[in-house]
């Protein structure tokens, strides 16, 4: 969750909000380029920062967070651009590029970072991961309260790395939260995180956001064939996803 105005480096409230409902640092705050300014590569950032606005906006587009939940991350070499808190999506301009170094220092923008950055920094920290997804979907959030893993009802788990794990609980923005996530994700690029979301992360945001998509779609077909009265879902086994898994290697055109 992104909680407007808070500090996902020391949990405190930063300044209040402006006229549009975001919120900024003070003068000194963070070690910044300034508002809409770039480094050296500048076209490269301007162009993923397009890419994480609009797949923040897919997410809201399609029903995957509401209002300013959820979050969005892309890496380019050690920069990390991230959505800021509390900022509706719509809103976000080519100005309000947000971005921070692997230590999670401001370095980019005046915005501050989405509270649930500690989480998107640890998986940039521990994978090869270039885009992380966050999202507050119904039905993966949903599933997140019922069961410790979601049952194997469809081979696309594959696509995640195997069955996908529930992190457990923690409270949103900490680093207990970023540390349980990490235990779900070893060796998935997938999990849920109890009462409360879904992180996926790939080499590319639209792989990451077509994880998500796909790890909500599994969960909406769990929870329905669950609900038939007086009968349960046949499920895979691991070894017949992990048969999957290979066959996906190959998967799509080769270029």
């Amino acid at each position: 969750m992104a909680e407007p105005g808070r500090n996902a480096n020391d949990g405190r409230l930063d300044d209040p909000p402006d006229e549009r409902g975001s919120v900024r640092r003070g003068a000194g705050e963070s070690a910044v380029l300034g508002e809409g300014k770039v480094p050296d590569t500048g076209e490269d950032v301007a162009r993923l920062w397009a890419e994480v606005v609009a797949t923040a906006r897919r997410t809201v587009a399609d029903g995957l967070v509401v209002g300013t939940s959820g979050n969005v991350s892309a890496r380019l070499g050690d920069l990390v651009l991230v959505t800021p808190s509390g900022v509706p999506y719509d809103r976000l301009t080519p100005a309000d590029l947000t971005g921070v170094d692997l230590t999670g220092r401001q370095v980019l923008g005046t915005l501050v970072p989405t509270s649930e950055l500690p989480m998107h920094l640890a998986v940039y920290r521990t994978t090869d991961a270039r885009a992380v997804v966050h999202t507050h979907a119904v039905h993966a959030t949903a599933v997140s309260t019922l069961v410790p893993e979601l049952p194997l009802v469809h081979y696309m788990a594959a696509a995640l790395g195997g069955p996908v794990r529930v992190a457990p609980y923690a409270p949103y923005g900490s680093d207990e939260l970023a540390r349980n996530m990490l235990g779900a994700l070893a060796g998935r690029s997938g999990c849920l995180l109890r009462n409360h979301g879904t992180v996926t992360y790939g080499a590319t945001l639209d792989q990451a956001y077509d994880r998500t998509a796909q790890l909500e779609w599994m969960c909406r077909l769990w929870l329905t064939a669950s609900s038939v009265p007086g009968l349960s879902p046949s499920l895979l086994t691991e070894a017949q996803v992990a048969e999957v898994g290979e066959r996906l290697k190959g998967y799509g055109q080769r270029r």
